[in-house]
């Protein structure tokens, strides 16, 4: 029989790194209403981000802050694009971690270079909240009970 991430008795820990304050109250709340069983940890940039992922300065509790299970990157970030976060990460000790992307853009080109890049998948933010509940379901049902997670 094959175990779910599920069968392993903890929440899923996804790493959200998104600029835009709005968006992430609504991601938040969206996982929220989906009832889903997830710790979300949210930085704003992309130094941040990699001070997370390496616990370094105000990131250096690893029990505090431990490695995700998957990534939210939105692709329009500031100093450092989601698409070069991608690309960093996927040429880390960290390219196994899923990286999906999560953004407002539906410009072709992003969605290609995403997956050219190693993104796990994209995810374009639905405007009407109860489509993004929807979506944050379906989310969360295949990377908890579909895929097969490595667990640390």
């Amino acid at each position: 029989m094959i175990e779910s991430f599920c069968d392993y008795g903890r929440k899923l820990r996804i790493l959200l790194a998104d600029d835009n304050d709005a968006d992430v109250t609504v991601t938040l709340r969206a996982f929220s209403k989906a009832k889903s069983k997830t710790d979300i940890f949210v930085v704003g940039s992309a130094g941040d981000f990699f001070d997370y992922l390496e616990n370094k300065n105000d990131y250096a509790d690893k029990d505090k802050y431990p490695l995700p299970d998957l990534i939210l990157l939105d692709i329009n970030m500031p100093k450092s694009s989601g698409l070069d976060t991608l690309c960093r990460v996927k040429n880390s000790s960290l390219s196994h971690i899923p990286v999906i992307m999560f953004t407002s853009s539906k410009n072709h080109q992003d969605i290609r270079n995403s997956y050219k890049h190693g993104a796990s998948g994209y995810l374009a933010k639905p405007v009407n909240y109860d489509d993004f509940v929807s979506m944050v379901e379906g989310f969360n049902y295949y990377w908890r009970s579909v895929s097969q997670l490595s667990v640390l």
